[in-house]
């Protein structure tokens, strides 16, 4: 596994090679603060920049980030190993299960997050122990080479079980990551027996591939007609010109809403620097910084009412949101991702 660590101004000077020497070791300033973050380095480094440019010259960011496919997985587990003597004061995950696995550990810190009233509650802890902001959505992306008619569309997740689309829909293997993260909610909203069930059923229908990544791209390619992705990975094909179109679904009534799956800030429970991390978590959770991230190359959708920006990936009709049940939906996580794993192995 490669690590990298960055520290601006130390980066700046002695190279790549010298920063990586630093894994493990405590920074020297007392200010200092130090980031875990699974958000890619392109997207999260500028914004960590734009904090070290704007507090004083003893506040730095000395940030690792973990480039395999599996990065949140690796980072929570690093923190976890590191519980006895925490190296990380601040964790920036690009997704939330994880995160709520933190919480459940016992490993996080309440913080006083300072966000407006309509806050939505999915989208902050019940204890204080995390925050979210700048989500990506669960969407469906669709060929209209292959499907020109909207009319003809799918509407919900659950078509991705219907056999009119068999071989021609794809999805990530539910194992890691939103994929993941999607089931585990959809099973507190529609039962344990029932989500297994309907992961049989999509095993057996749908294409399953490694990643959302690679759903988007077997749709702009047109070796499938449509399937489940994240709005990061769909606008990108749409934003190149392939011939997509994403689809919000489960809008009806009878139907959960789009699921959001947000990034979230947490701070470590006996961090080395609670009070920098403390500043770091409050710089990060605010509508400018979900206006940078919604401007980006990923699109992400604000969740602060306080946002500016309209971000493109968003249809011009009002969406409406699933309310997550996140916190249950990361109990009993090992036991049921073996449930999943049996499935799809």
């Amino acid at each position: 596994m490669f690590d990298s660590f960055h520290h601006s101004n130390f980066f700046r000077l002695i190279g790549l090679a010298s920063v990586v020497a630093l894994a493990g070791c405590v920074p020297k300033a007392e200010s200092d603060v130090v980031v875990y973050s699974a958000l890619d380095q392109e997207f999260a480094m500028p914004i960590l920049d734009a904090f070290e440019r704007t507090t004083d010259h003893d506040t730095g960011v000395i940030s690792k980030f973990d480039v395999e496919s599996t990065k949140t997985v690796g980072l929570v587990n690093q923190i976890i190993a590191e519980q006895p003597s925490p190296t990380c004061d601040l964790f920036w995950n690009n997704e939330i299960m994880h995160t709520v696995r933190l919480q459940k550990l016992g490993l996080l810190a309440r913080h006083d997050w300072n966000v407006d009233g309509g806050y939505p509650r999915d989208m902050m802890s019940t204890d204080g122990t995390w925050c979210g902001f700048a989500a990506r959505a669960r969407v469906l992306v669709v060929n209209t080479k292959l499907l020109p008619d909207p009319s003809t569309y799918p509407t919900s997740v659950a078509e991705l079980a219907d056999p009119k689309w068999a071989g021609n829909c794809a999805m990530a293997r539910p194992l890691f990551g939103t994929t993941a993260t999607h089931f585990a909610v959809l099973r507190e909203i529609n039962g344990r027996d029932a989500t297994l069930g309907q992961l049989r059923a999509i095993a057996a229908n749908a294409k399953i591939l490694s990643g959302n990544k690679q759903v988007a791209l077997a749709v702009s390619a047109g070796t499938v007609a449509w399937g489940l992705t994240d709005t990061d990975d769909a606008i990108i094909e749409k934003d190149q010109h392939f011939p997509v179109a994403i689809v919000y679904p489960d809008q009806a009534s009878d139907e959960p809403g789009t699921l959001r799956i947000p990034n979230t800030i947490a701070i470590l429970k006996d961090a080395p620097h609670p009070i920098a991390a403390g500043k770091l978590a409050d710089y990060l959770v605010t509508p400018e910084t979900e206006d940078r991230l919604a401007m980006g190359d990923s699109s992400q959708l604000p969740i602060s009412r306080g946002s500016k920006f309209p971000p493109r990936v968003l249809p011009e009709n009002p969406i409406r949101w699933m309310r997550a049940p996140f916190e249950d939906a990361a109990d009993e996580w090992e036991s049921w991702a073996k449930d999943v794993q049996a499935i799809f192995e």
